[in-house]
């Protein structure tokens, strides 16, 4: 199997150098059959990488363990589940399915765009085709190949990483990388417009759904990390402002940034400049994503740590940077439009307002995450900045960001006038206003940028609320259709923008959830022995007991060792929620550790205890005061030289009994957390927005909307 994945990698490359030559010559020589022949090259790409990808999933599923890549990242323990999200948690199997989805992609916006696009599209398939050489080339040349065998497998595998074991494994890598890979489908047709001259509109709209796409899988997977961090690990956040957590939200910001501006130029024909230069960003900030995770040119928990990789990436960044800096200075005359914003009240004033906004933050986070190199550069040592400078740049931003996501849809495109928009805002205004004044007199204080926060989301929820219903009213003129129905036809008519009110709503509450967890959460490091009590914002915390359990890890070879407490939580004298954090150690390969203490040797993962709600979260998480226990341990390592599979378990147990007759003291972080629920509640929100605005539109028939309007006049008496 294993030489079938690497012919599959060999005739990858040469597919993509036929595809590349046939494309050019196609388009050069004016040959249409060449330019077909180029597209279906793309085609058969995808279906060499299926089977390599099939191949490889395959031997995981059937620990395979003359595969290294399955014998270092799989065991015969391991769920079938995680077997098959364990393909990508390696080097080499993510970058396989960056490709893979790269030539997915790549094939359905051909097939969607044949016939259109003419001499647009084999520059953008050769770019296309370009990109996935690259990643073909790194897998077979540049990295160790991820189909290489060992002549003798070992009997079992090394398992999957504990830190990788949760269900968002399997959804996670492929989302951020569909964002990704996604993003490079505009660049693409940009860089072939721009190559042509075609920098009309076209382009615009045979890709936007696909830009819409990237934008929506790379949010989703933004939000899903973030939900994993939260809930799995042990430090209580949700965002850390880590390097890679970065590089994922830039070009998020660049593409939201060109969906609002990307309208602009289909109704006025204006921005050309600006929209390519943001689609060319997106999709070199992608690739710069994809750089960060692989290189360890930046320190972070989510890299794969340092590598021979960053060479070959720095050097198609900066290809992709010259080449979109040099054509659209070259093409400044063909990008210029005549049309020019007539109002500063006008909807594409504020877009183009949102559009700053947004490619200030995305510089803001650029800078920060880079700053260690830069500062390396200029001084020759390295410094860092941390989450306190992020925020203090990001939440102005961010305030004026939600704030112009309200007032966007309720002004008129070219000559709004300022009473118009007044009027307009005036119900929403007043609503926000109300909001905030109530949540003043219920106490909430302390934070004027939440408060802001809370009454600008209040504001943009309104406002939506008031576009559905002056929606839902001039459709129920139109069709005499009840409310519901007319509703339901409203959205299904205009998708594009309904869905994009919904998301407007989503990242409102969204934002609640971020300044409310930010301003007013609680959180405490805190020493306890069992029995003692310590308060963590308005909740009591005690520790009432120590827990402990041994089982055989089934994603890992060996066993695990499983060290918590039972914590009871009241409020006032009432009980509120039992919340039950643990520790897991996990076995290690460092025989310097002993025969025993190497059971428990490895990187241990803390299993959070929590207790979500709309209102709160009361979240807990334990690092036990294990010292106590190494003079046994000491003792066991020398009665024991060796350990058997049966005798490591009893081992274990004694450590866990002697655990439980004696509970050290414990080390507890404990946070009382409000409004992080709305966090998830705002993006499956902004998800179902975003399907509204990517779902196909239906065909419309011509006669329904206006045929009950006109028949209701024919049966009215003449009044001449």
């Amino acid at each position: 199997m294993a030489i079938v994945g690497r012919a599959c990698l060999l005739l990858a490359l040469a597919v993509i150098a036929y595809g590349i030559g046939a494309s050019l010559y196609g388009a050069r020589a004016r040959r249409p059959e060449w330019v077909a022949s180029g597209r279906r090259a793309v085609f058969a790409l995808a279906g060499l990488l299926t089977v390599a990808m099939g191949v490889l999933e395959i031997a995981f599923l059937r620990s395979d363990f003359h595969f290294d890549l399955v014998a270092s990242h799989s065991s015969t323990t391991t769920p079938t589940f995680y077997k098959a999200a364990a393909m990508w948690s390696s080097q080499e199997g993510s970058l396989l399915l960056w490709v893979w989805l790269l030539s997915l992609w790549s094939s359905l916006v051909l097939w969607v765009t044949r016939g259109r696009l003419r001499e647009v599209v084999p520059y953008a398939t050769s770019v296309l085709l370009g990109l996935a050489g690259f990643f073909v080339g790194l897998l077979v040349f540049a990295t160790t190949s991820p189909f290489q065998t060992s002549a003798q497998a070992p009997a079992d595998g090394a398992g999957l990483n504990p830190l990788l074991r949760h269900p968002s494994m399997m959804i996670h890598p492929p989302m951020l990388y569909s964002g990704y890979t996604l993003f490079t489908i505009p660049l693409a047709f940009a860089l072939g417009a721009l190559i042509v001259r075609r920098v009309d509109s076209e382009w615009i709209r045979a890709t936007r759904r696909f830009a819409l796409a990237a934008w929506l899988l790379l949010g989703i997977g933004i939000l899903l990390g973030a939900r994993w961090s939260y809930a799995e690990l042990g430090w209580g956040g949700y965002w850390g402002w880590d390097p890679v957590e970065n590089a994922s939200l830039m070009p998020w910001l660049t593409g939201t940034a060109f969906l609002h501006s990307a309208m602009i130029q289909e109704k006025r024909g204006m921005l050309r400049t600006w929209n390519v230069s943001l689609v060319l960003a997106s999709g070199t900030l992608a690739i710069l994503g994809t750089f960060l995770v692989r290189s360890g040119v930046l320190d972070s928990i989510h890299a794969f740590g340092a590598s021979t990789l960053g060479v070959p990436f720095v050097i198609l960044i900066a290809l992709l940077i010259a080449a979109s800096v040099g054509l659209v200075v070259s093409r400044r005359r063909a990008l210029a439009s005549s049309a020019q914003i007539d109002s500063l009240c006008s909807r594409e004033a504020i877009f183009l307002l949102n559009n700053l906004v947004l490619v200030g933050l995305c510089f803001v986070v650029f800078w920060g995450t880079f700053f260690p190199l830069i500062s390396e550069a200029l001084t020759g040592s390295r410094a860092s900045v941390g989450p306190p400078w992020f925020d203090r740049y990001t939440v102005p931003l961010a305030l004026v960001l939600v704030l112009l996501s309200g007032i966007g849809p309720l002004v008129a495109w070219r000559r709004a006038t300022v009473s118009n928009a007044l009027r307009n805002l005036r119900a929403p205004l007043i609503l926000a206003g109300v909001a905030v004044a109530v949540l003043v007199v219920a106490g909430v204080s302390g934070s004027a940028t939440a408060l802001a926060m809370f009454g600008f989301a209040a504001f943009v929820v309104a406002a939506m609320a008031q576009e559905f219903v002056r929606g839902t009213r001039a459709r129920r003129a139109l069709a005499a259709e009840p409310p519901m129905r007319a509703l339901v036809s409203l959205v299904r008519r205009n998708r594009r923008r309904y869905g994009g009110y919904l998301v407007h709503v989503g990242m409102a509450v969204l934002f609640v959830g971020v300044a409310g967890s930010s301003a007013f959460q609680h959180a405490r490091d805190v020493r306890l022995n069992v029995g003692q009590t310590a308060t963590v914002g308005r909740y009591q915390v005690r520790y009432v007991g120590a827990t402990a359990q041994v089982a055989r890890d089934p994603a890992h070879t060996g066993a695990v060792l499983d060290l918590g407490a039972q914590l009871q939580v009241s409020r006032d004298g009432h009980p509120v929620a039992t919340l039950s954090p643990s520790r897991g150690y996990y076995p290690s390969q460092d025989p310097a550790q002993g025969s025993v203490g190497s059971l428990i040797g490895g990187d241990p993962v803390s299993h959070v205890g929590m207790r979500a709600g709309l209102g709160r979260d009361i979240w807990s998480a334990i690092t036990p005061d294990i010292s106590s226990l190494a003079p046994l341990i000491d003792r066991a390592n020398r009665v024991v030289p060796f350990v058997r599979p049966d005798l490591g378990l009893i081992a274990l147990g004694a450590i866990a009994g002697r655990y439980l007759r004696q509970p050290p003291p414990a080390t507890f972080r404990l946070i009382d957390s409000p409004l992080v629920t709305w966090i998830w509640f705002g993006g499956i929100i902004v998800f179902l927005g975003g399907l509204v605005a990517l779902w196909p539109a239906p065909a419309l028939a011509r006669r329904p909307v206006l045929a009950p309007a006109r028949a209701r006049l024919a049966r009215q008496p003449s009044r001449a």
